[in-house]
């Protein structure tokens, strides 16, 4: 978890309620952090609202299943 919050901290734009959210997804089910910290290896020049929509497209962000762009289209 610490090299997780390392990563997090050391985006330019990074705050603590971004730090803090992403430590309580990836919390909530081991399996997230594997998933996120690839991401943010793989991936340079990242931002804050980078991260936040990659965790927001995953299929296990919200109880009902349904990442960003299925939630957009919902009525």
């Amino acid at each position: 978890m610490e090299e997780l919050v390392n990563k997090l901290n050391s985006i330019p734009d990074s705050y603590f309620g971004f730090v803090a959210g992403v430590v309580a997804y990836v919390k909530k089910k081991p399996s997230r952090i594997d998933k996120v910290m690839t991401y943010l290896n793989e991936n340079d020049g990242l931002s804050s609202s980078d991260v936040l929509k990659f965790i927001a497209d995953q299929p296990d962000f919200n109880e009902f299943n349904l990442g960003y762009n299925e939630r957009a289209y919902q009525s």
